[in-house]
């Protein structure tokens, strides 16, 4: 038994209200202000996995084969290793476009200024992918750092330069609006990513982490995150990686390698 002697409890300490405050906002402001912010998202009882990226803070790049080996990397875990061989970590990566049997890009694919495949602007049968279900679009980024999404058709007609860029299908979103070939009820359902430029610096990338239909997914755009043109990326192989939370999307025994991936990678250390 201790003889110690009795002493009374000791109160709780409280800072200022003030003090709190000023810490809740800091603390919110700091992960705002995340270069590359991830965020599990519900809409319509579905969970989707958000990543935002702020340009004027991180590069988006894009990556199909090492530069080295001439080699496609395939895989998001292939292009990692890379990476770390290199002196740089991954901070996130999602698959890219639509691509053909011979695992190269269907359409516009932009590699750091240089094109590799030209833009795909040839109506196929729907029934035969997603691609010609049309419109479909382009996202890219330009030399001087901003990003958009258009048709594929508003792409070439505006004519610039890329300095990153992949072409997909179908558009999600197309200027405020559901691309209308999509049906409220349909029962086709798959893990679906796609990518908008909510501003010309900020862009949002978004899977789901279980199978949608395309009506639902563009309404994620549209309505949740407030994007105005929204690309599809590609359904049922998609996934995200994202550094200290690993991988979302889709099931890793259903994933394919992939013909572009999409990367921010810290700046290579000394």
């Amino acid at each position: 038994m201790s003889t110690a002697p009795d002493r009374p409890p000791s109160r709780p300490r409280f800072l200022p209200c003030w003090l709190l405050l000023a810490a809740a906002l800091a603390t919110g402001c700091d992960r705002q202000a995340q270069p590359v912010a991830s965020k599990e998202q519900v809409f319509e009882n579905q969970n989707f996995r958000v990543v935002r990226i702020d340009l004027k803070r991180e590069t988006l790049s894009l990556h199909w084969k090492d530069p080295d080996s001439g080699e496609a990397f395939g895989t998001i875990n292939a292009l990692r290793q890379w990476g770390m061989a290199h002196n740089r970590r991954m901070l996130f990566a999602a698959n890219a476009g639509i691509y053909d049997r011979q695992f190269a890009p269907l359409g516009l694919y932009v590699e750091n200024g240089k094109t590799s495949v030209p833009l795909n602007l040839a109506h196929g049968n729907p029934a035969s992918g997603n691609f010609s279900l049309l419109p479909n679009g382009v996202f890219a980024i330009y030399p001087d750092g901003h990003a958009d999404v258009q048709t594929s058709a508003a792409f070439k007609a505006a004519g610039k330069p890329a300095q990153w860029a992949s072409q997909s299908g179908p558009m999600l979103v197309i200027d405020g609006k559901l691309n209308d070939q999509f049906i409220d009820d349909s029962n086709s359902l798959k893990w679906r990513s796609g990518v908008c430029a909510k501003t010309p610096h900020q862009v949002v990338f978004a899977v789901s982490e279980a199978p949608v239909n395309f009506h639902t997914f563009a309404r994620l755009f549209k309505e949740e995150l407030g994007c105005r043109n929204a690309l599809y990326l590609d359904g049922t192989i998609s996934q995200f990686y994202v550094e200290g939370e690993g991988y979302a999307g889709a099931p890793t025994f259903m994933v394919k390698p992939y013909a572009g991936i999409f990367a921010v990678f810290t700046q290579p250390t000394p």
